[in-house]
């Protein structure tokens, strides 16, 4: 099955709120961004409504709900507020994330071994509301049997220490055999799964030897890109990158 591109939009509302932060209207505009990607090949579009809103907001998520045709993935930290929020939206799937407010962006792992209770009630709930569950975790034995644990459908294996060791040929082969572990002992135990963070077009075609992928989440690299060379011939890019994957 051909690997599928999942979009994240989060850095189309970045560049808007350094500007219009605070105000209803602004550019540019994350929806019209996801639906530009999604006519150009992207499966799926993924946004993260953080706690302190600096990027996506309440209604991007509502209008992207709206109006995208393919599928909905909300990264979301598994607080009462978000949790509510994400029952009464329905995206298809949320990705449950770890969050700090000091981060720039989502640095490591959810610690799904640490937190089996809660992360299963939500897991419970969302299930029941029809709406599929993705943990984001380090490719490590104890967090995948962990989320097995928990009952999510997919784990999303965080490729942020394999993209940051990429240059470095032994410590690159280090995490993708990490990676490959952790999607084989996923496999196994009958959970999907996605993998994102830090890939770009150099990074990704070397991920091919990673088995079982579903899909890729990429978001930085492509709106960067754009910036050079325009949104759709970005994710074209990307989506050549992508090509060839065997599973």
């Amino acid at each position: 099955m051909p690997l599928k591109l999942g979009v994240n939009i989060d850095h189309v509302a970045t560049l808007r709120e350094a500007r219009y932060r605070g105000q209803s209207e602004g550019e540019p505009c994350p929806v019209e961004a996801a639906l530009i990607c999604e006519s150009v090949g992207a499966l799926g579009i993924t946004a993260h409504l953080r706690e302190d809103r600096r990027h996506i907001q309440e209604q991007d998520v509502v209008e992207l709900r709206r109006r995208i045709k393919t599928r909905l993935n909300l990264e979301m930290g598994n607080t009462p507020e978000i949790v509510e929020f994400a029952l009464k939206i329905r995206p298809e799937i949320v990705c449950l994330v770890p969050e700090r407010r000091q981060e720039v962006t989502t640095e490591g792992g959810l610690d799904a071994a640490g937190q089996l209770t809660a992360l299963t009630e939500t897991r419970k709930r969302m299930n029941d509301a029809g709406i599929e569950v993705s943990l984001f975790i380090a490719p490590d034995p104890v967090q995948v049997d962990a989320s097995m644990a928990i009952g999510a459908q997919f784990i999303e294996l965080h490729t942020g220490a394999y993209a940051e060791h990429f240059h470095r040929k032994r410590e690159r082969q280090i995490e993708l055999e990490r990676l490959i572990a952790a999607a084989k002992q996923a496999h196994q135990l009958g959970l999907q799964v996605n993998a994102g963070h830090g890939l770009n077009c150099e990074n990704v075609p070397l991920l091919h030897i990673v088995p079982h992928l579903v899909e890729l989440n990429i978001g930085h690299s492509i709106v960067s890109r754009s910036v050079f060379i325009g949104l759709e011939a970005a994710v074209r890019e990307m989506l050549k990158a992508m090509e060839g994957y065997a599973g």
